[in-house]
């Protein structure tokens, strides 16, 4: 695990998007929870191996975090606010197996909640501001 990521940074009228390569520090609680006061995040993090997690931060709290495999197993603290969204964007919400088009279902999530569709073109025209990010510690807690 690293300390520090590259990150890029770009504004889209009154929102922002941020982009890392090899990095998962848009899934991390840690850093995005202090961003995510008076604001919604949300994050996907999908590696080689194909496993990912979506995740949406709002009012400083996880509301919902899933795999987007397995969407079936998802935790925070409204799980079932966005049900109808997940499953009209592609996501089968009942027990079994993965299935195909998970990643493309957690990106029509994502533009079912910010109102912005994530495409290559968007992607080649933003102008990223680039920096090193630094990877909180993950707290330790006692029940």
């Amino acid at each position: 695990m690293h300390d520090r990521l590259f990150v890029g940074v770009a504004g889209l009228g009154y929102r922002s998007l941020m982009a890392e390569v090899n990095g998962h520090l848009g899934v991390t609680d840690e850093a995005m929870l202090p961003v995510a006061r008076a604001r919604t995040v949300v994050s996907h993090f999908r590696d080689v191996n194909g496993v990912d997690h979506f995740r949406r931060h709002e009012d400083g709290e996880v509301r919902l975090h899933d795999e987007p495999l397995c969407p079936f197993l998802r935790d925070g603290t409204r799980t079932d606010e966005l049900a109808e969204e997940m499953r009209a964007s592609g996501f089968d919400l009942s027990e079994g197996e993965g299935f195909d088009g998970h990643t493309e279902a957690a990106f029509a999530l994502a533009h079912r909640i910010t109102g912005k569709r994530l495409t290559p073109e968007l992607f080649a025209s933003a102008e990223f501001s680039r920096g090193i990010a630094p990877v909180p510690r993950a707290r330790c807690t006692r029940s």
